[in-house]
């Protein structure tokens, strides 16, 4: 509940016990009053009581000693003396007298006589009485009604300073409520450099506290800053993508995220964040960069000048990145194509990894594929056998592999074991060597047949070693054939 509503509340409260207290003077006989004659009455009243007061002042004596006379039980004074008024005192008594068996105090100044000052007399609980009985029911009343009055006058200046109090809360509460509260909301844009590309442009919609439909677009630099509104509840979301000077369009989030706007310099980050990611340049449409250079020219960027500038740059940047893989894809097919080979019985596709680096030669339906420039250093021979028939490799070739084409006919890979045979061969520890390679060919050569996963340094000192065993490194070779070459292998359309 507003403290507005609190207000109004204590205020009808203050007002009912306002009228509970005239509802009192009404029940004390207040129109029994006539405030025309009441200043007349008043001072007929004051005379009579001044006459009434001598008379009872005269008969107090009487009513002293039959007071005295009745009361044995109480001691009598040891001096005998009566009491005396101090009023009655002569002029000439100063403040200070002779006590019995005290002697005299100093004296004072003679101006402060007895005489001068005159003292009230406190009346006893007879003369109290008496006087009560004596009062008339009308000066009773007007006594009755000022103490009421003087209370309904305590109690407004109360009820003045906290309604004035309220009515200062209230309208605190009002100004804010029609203050634009500067808020801060998260976004993550990589690149985005907003004073020299456009802004983001967020969409806003709700209730401000005054109850009034909102539906805008603000704008916030990288850091997510720049949006104002009035205290109330909102819907945000990203309107459109922002665009960097050189021509980046983001990915726009679809998340809409609520947040109440309470105060001034707000964070609203943890309730609202926005990521906006940086898609590949060819994926971006056309609709992407009009929508983004729409709002960049609404408000995003500092001019419409300026706004134009960066869709163009948007453009460029999509139309370079969708050339540049056009160009791939273009050059991708022709290196596909330049890899494919084929025979009268088969087909296959020359590894990725070997392209560029090998070359082919074929006689019927026996292909072989050697080092590029070197056709003596043959990598890897292909040879159909017909079902039934055998194989047999060339001369210090291994069986690398097979590949059933399902028409009657196998395809055998075979060559030499270069993670095996090249560290020998350079270490001239075998006895009759297929031939002899300069160290970046024997380098070469076991990078292609073990795709790179060994150095040649490994395959020397830890596959082959100094036992000459070539097992580790035959598997090597032919598990990595199996995986790039052999599945190729397809029957001839």
């Amino acid at each position: 509940m507003s403290d507005e509503t609190y207000g109004r509340e204590d205020a009808a409260q203050d007002a009912e016990a306002c009228a509970e207290a005239l509802e009192s003077l009404d029940r004390i006989a207040l129109d029994e009053l006539s405030f025309s004659d009441s200043a007349v009455d008043a001072q007929d009243e004051v005379h009579e009581d001044t006459e009434d007061e001598g008379s009872d002042a005269k008969d107090a004596p009487d009513e002293a000693e039959e007071d005295d006379s009745e009361a044995d039980d109480q001691p009598e004074s040891d001096t005998g003396e009566e009491t005396v008024l101090l009023n009655s005192l002569p002029a000439e008594d100063s403040l200070t007298r002779e006590l019995p068996g005290l002697g005299s105090a100093p004296a004072v100044d003679e101006t402060i006589a007895m005489g001068d000052i005159p003292l009230p007399s406190v009346p006893s609980a007879r003369e109290a009485e008496v006087r009560h009985r004596k009062m008339s029911p009308k000066r009773r009343n007007l006594m009755v009604a000022g103490v009421v009055a003087v209370a309904l006058v305590a109690g407004g200046a109360g009820y003045a300073a906290w309604n004035g109090y309220q009515q200062e809360q209230a309208a605190t509460v009002a100004a804010n409520a029609h203050t634009m509260m500067s808020v801060q909301i998260g976004v993550h844009a990589a690149g985005l450099d907003c004073s020299t590309g456009s802004k983001i442009p967020v969409q806003v919609s709700g209730q401000d506290s005054d109850g009034s439909s909102v539906s805008e677009t603000l704008y916030v630099d990288e850091h997510g800053r720049g949006i104002k509104l009035l205290p109330g509840d909102y819907t945000l979301s990203i309107a459109a993508s922002p665009i960097a000077a050189d021509g980046t369009i983001y990915t726009v989030p679809t998340t809409k995220t609520q947040v109440t706007v309470k105060s001034d310099e707000q964070d609203l980050s943890a309730q609202a964040t926005f990521k906006l990611k940086v898609p590949s340049a060819d994926t971006v449409t056309d609709d992407q960069i009009d929508a983004a250079a729409k709002y960049a020219e609404e408000g995003g960027a500092s001019s419409a000048a300026t706004a134009k500038v960066l869709q163009q740059a948007a453009t460029a940047r999509r139309d370079a990145a969708t050339n540049a893989v056009s160009s791939r894809k273009a050059q991708a097919a022709r290196d596909a194509d330049a890899r494919h080979k084929a025979t009268d019985l088969y087909q296959l596709d020359i590894p990725v990894e070997w392209y560029g680096k090998v070359a082919t030669w074929q006689n019927g339906s026996t292909l072989c594929i050697y080092l590029a420039g070197d056709s003596d250093t043959p990598i890897v021979t292909l040879v159909a056998v017909r079902e039934g028939e055998s194989f047999t490799p060339d001369e210090g070739d291994t069986v690398l592999g097979a590949a059933n084409l399902g028409n009657g006919y196998t395809v055998y890979a075979s060559g030499p074991v270069y993670p095996y045979v090249v560290p020998q061969t350079i270490n001239g520890r075998t006895q009759n060597p297929v031939s002899t390679y300069p160290m970046d060919t024997a380098i070469e050569l076991v990078e292609l047949t073990t795709g790179n996963r060994y150095t040649y340094s490994q395959i020397k000192n830890v596959l082959v070693g100094k036992d000459g065993k070539a097992d580790a490194a035959t598997k090597l070779e032919t598990d990595y054939l199996a995986q790039i070459l052999l599945p190729s292998i397809k029957a001839q359309d």
